[in-house]
């Protein structure tokens, strides 16, 4: 007979399959909800006599379809130089509204944040806070303008927030592990292995964007 260890230990692994899965069905479901109440799309049930039941199915679909096609035009558009005049229109405009300006930038940080990745990941390093004890970081490949390097500290779990120090050359040491080991050990909060566990990430799509840290460490 299993004992209660087992039975435990049994549904904790359920538990870690099974709750992402049903989170993100629940939320899913949720947004297609509030997309269908939005009725943006006119279709009727008339205009679907026999499939009554996909009148909101065919709303979601045709509204996503044409966010994806309003965004793709506009991503295109912006590779132009009247791109460039209307983006810089429109961020000198909301600018200037007191209040609705913090929002706006605070939208459009984290915007990029969240879509645009590292344009060029280094290998994590160990660095030596205080009283011994040692951080994980990454190089930038940036240098402040004394020759100092730019190291990104990321917080754990949560690797989109973090610190960017300046340290000399001899004040971090290099570590013979990927970058994969070294985010799956922060983003489990120091519990995961990627080598035990197999637990694969993908470095461009969990890795936030530096690029706003790396100008901001630059201009001190």
């Amino acid at each position: 007979m299993a004992s209660l260890g087992s039975w435990k230990r049994d549904f904790a692994s359920g538990l870690i399959v099974l709750g992402p899965l049903l989170v993100t069905l629940y939320i899913l479901r949720w947004l297609f909800v509030k997309l269908a109440a939005l009725e943006l799309i006119p279709i009727t049930a008339e205009q679907l006599p026999n499939n009554q039941w996909a009148v909101p199915y065919v709303q979601v679909g045709l509204l996503i379809a044409v966010l994806l096609l309003l965004t793709l035009s506009v991503g295109y558009m912006m590779r132009t130089t009247f791109g460039d005049l209307v983006e810089g229109g429109i961020d000198s405009s909301m600018n200037r509204i007191p209040g609705l300006r913090v929002v706006y930038n605070a939208s459009k940080m984290a915007v990029e944040t969240a879509v645009q990745g590292p344009e060029d990941l280094q290998s994590p390093v160990k660095i030596e806070t205080w009283q011994g004890m040692r951080m994980t970081g990454f190089k930038t490949g940036k240098q402040a303008d004394d020759g100092r390097e730019l190291l990104f500290l990321p917080t754990a779990p949560n690797i989109t927030t973090g610190f960017v120090v300046e340290v000399e050359p001899e004040s971090y040491t290099e570590v013979d592990e990927t970058v994969e080991d070294a985010l799956t050990r922060i983003l489990s909060a120091g519990f995961g292995d990627a080598k035990e566990s197999g637990v694969q990430i993908d470095v461009e799509e969990e890795m936030p964007s530096l690029r706003a840290d790396r100008a901001d460490a630059e201009d001190v």
